[in-house]
């Protein structure tokens, strides 16, 4: 690592106001050390709809990776407007299917990164999934610093 503090930055996205808060700050420490930074998001394959009646299980998965590359264009192009190297990674396929927190740390730890920025109460997609939850998923497991980013209280 150079002298900066941190060198390579994972920001957790769902497409949320609060992960685009999350974005925001990734952005204010990279930019402040030179960091790159890797736009994530996590497909959420453990979703399964039992009350749903029938579904098709492959149209849910093309609208959550679909959603996912929206998230990801949205934060690559306010990164490269900030003018901070960046990467962006779509993970398909969990870690631990069902565990986003868990595939969001894997993915963090292959890519070598040295901090991890998430929000704290994002939504995700189809299904308003709390972020909070997965938050606090990732800092459990992580072995790296995680900044969390507070989103705007909301009354719902």
């Amino acid at each position: 690592m150079t002298g900066a503090a941190y060198s390579k930055i994972v920001v957790a996205v769902d497409g949320s106001s609060t992960s685009e808060l999350a974005v925001d700050e990734a952005i204010r420490v990279a930019s402040a050390g030179g960091a790159t930074v890797l736009a994530l998001y996590v497909v959420d394959t453990g979703t399964p709809m039992f009350d749903a009646g029938y579904y098709d299980p492959s149209q849910l998965q093309k609208a959550f990776e679909e959603s996912g590359q929206r998230a990801l264009q949205g934060a690559a192009q306010r990164l490269a407007r900030a003018g901070v190297a960046h990467e962006s990674r779509l993970v398909t396929a969990a870690a631990v299917p069902g565990d986003i927190g868990a595939s969001i740390n894997e993915a963090a730890r292959e890519w070598g990164a040295d901090l991890l920025v998430i929000g704290t109460h994002g939504r995700r997609g189809v299904r308003r999934l709390v972020l909070g939850s997965v938050a606090e998923a990732v800092i459990r497991q992580s072995t790296v610093p995680v900044l969390l980013v507070r989103g705007e209280a909301k009354n719902d």
